[in-house]
This record gives structure tokens, sequence and C-alpha cells, in this order.
């Protein structure tokens, strides 16, 4: 399906883009700790009205 080249460039490119990205937030992570106190809520908060939804969709399918 693909080449040995198109492979190890792949196989390269996700190493190389997973360290980048790694030293990035690592370099950032005062920042973020900073300025998104309070993403874990939001988060928090999403998760249950996306639990919500799916419950009153189900509870009135099902009657």
């Amino acid at each position: 399906m693909f080449s040995t080249g198109q492979l190890i460039f792949a196989i390269l490119f996700i190493i190389v883009f997973a360290i980048i990205i790694a030293s990035t937030y690592k370099r950032d992570i005062k920042l973020h700790r900073k300025y998104y106190k309070g993403v874990k809520w939001v988060g928090i908060v999403f998760i249950i009205f996306l639990t919500i939804l799916f419950l009153i969709k189900y509870l009135l399918k099902n009657q």
C-alpha cells in the first residue's frame, strides 16, 4: 500500500511532531496554569450536559 520510503517518512514525522508538541507544551505549562485555571470545570459541565441530553433522548425514545 505504501512504499518503504513513505512509511519511514511517516514514522519519522510522527516522532518529530510528537517531540515538538511535547517540548512546546512543557515550555508553556506555567502560562497554561495561570490563564486556564477554570477550564476543568467547563469540561466537566460540558460532559454532564451531554450526558443529560443522551439520557433525555434515551428516555423519550423508550416510552
